[in-house]
């Protein structure tokens, strides 16, 4: 419920982690986490032009799945940093955000606990 302190979170400028989980349609390759987790040149819709997307981290969790932190939210850009290695996406799921995992069920919240709050205060200093 405070409105300054929820927008300095989502200000891409600032850098906070999205953790995602992916599934994909065919096995990963180690070339591809490589390459992915280097940055990818995607083509932009709202600007018009290719773009490289930011170095991320990626670890594989099974043979056509993996995790991906990214520091970035382009309008799709997994899926579209996917497709640019002949990868479809078969479902995506946020599974964390800054210091918090997104484990609560759809339509429900909960309250963040004092450690939290302090650390989300720490965290955004411009706040």
């Amino acid at each position: 419920n405070n409105g300054d302190l929820v927008n300095e979170c989502l200000r891409k400028e600032n850098g906070h982690e999205k953790e995602y989980a992916v599934e994909v349609n065919k096995p990963i390759t180690e070339d591809f986490i490589m390459k992915m987790s280097k940055g990818v040149r995607i083509y932009n819709p709202v600007t018009n032009k290719y773009t490289k997307t930011l170095p991320c981290m990626l670890k594989q969790t099974s043979k056509t799945t993996f995790n991906i932190i990214l520091k970035q939210g382009l309008n799709h850009q997994i899926r579209r940093m996917c497709s640019a290695f002949g990868y479809h996406v078969m479902s995506l799921k946020r599974i964390r955000f800054m210091q918090f995992k997104l484990d609560v069920e759809e339509g429900k919240y909960r309250l963040l606990n004092n450690q939290e709050i302090e650390k989300l205060n720490t965290n955004n200093h411009n706040y």
